[in-house]
């Protein structure tokens, strides 16, 4: 059986965007991953609501992913492999930062995952790099606004790019997931089984 991290913020943690709450696990696309699967893989959820991929957020504090990833690989080792889906909450205004800005620093969680050695056999783990779904441009959220749905749509080419140049598996998750309409930050409940259904086929193949 092979191991999968889903490291994330709300929208791996299942957030509602219709009322708040959490949607039940097997609505949730780990969950939903794990479904397709099978016992062929073991999937890990590892959602935060409000965890940054770029820097700490000082209105939020404890969700910088670089300051708990190895730690967090290392509770589930071996891993087969890390998901990465993180660079929403980087959009907030407050953190005052640009779309490259933001791929940089998911790159740099992705070369602490290559370089760890929280892997089969003291080996790196492999990764998947998910963008996330680009927001919604009149989002409820006002600390996105004006700038993060344009930021957001930024995201998808820059991480594709970043994949490419680290030799990783990459999915755009706007391909198949999409933000409610009326909130305008959290994927629909159809959208968690289309995504896990998008990296089902890439998991398949592994």
């Amino acid at each position: 059986m092979n191991t999968a991290v889903c490291f994330g913020d709300s929208n791996t943690w299942g957030c509602d965007p219709a009322g708040g709450g959490r949607f039940p696990r097997f609505v949730r696309w780990p969950g939903v991953l794990q479904e397709l699967l099978g016992d062929t893989w073991h999937i890990v959820e590892e959602g935060l609501c409000g965890r940054t991929a770029s820097c700490e957020d000082p209105l939020t504090p404890f969700r910088g992913a670089a300051s708990y990833i190895l730690p967090c690989l290392e509770s589930h080792a071996p891993a087969d492999l890390v998901i990465i889906m993180l660079g929403t909450n980087d959009l907030k205004t407050r953190l005052c930062l640009s779309a490259q800005e933001i791929a940089s620093g998911i790159e740099r969680l992705v070369k602490m995952v290559l370089a760890s050695e929280w892997g089969p056999q003291g080996k790196a783990p492999e990764v998947l790099l998910i963008a996330p779904a680009v927001l919604h441009p009149d989002t409820s959220f006002v600390e996105f606004l004006p700038d993060g749905y344009r930021k957001s749509l930024c995201l998808a080419p820059l991480l594709r790019h970043t994949a490419a140049s680290l030799g990783i598996r990459f999915l755009d998750g706007s391909a198949h997931a999409e933000v409610d309409a009326a909130e305008g930050v959290h994927l629909t409940r159809e959208s968690h089984r289309r995504l896990a259904e998008a990296a089902a086929e890439i998991l398949y193949d592994f």
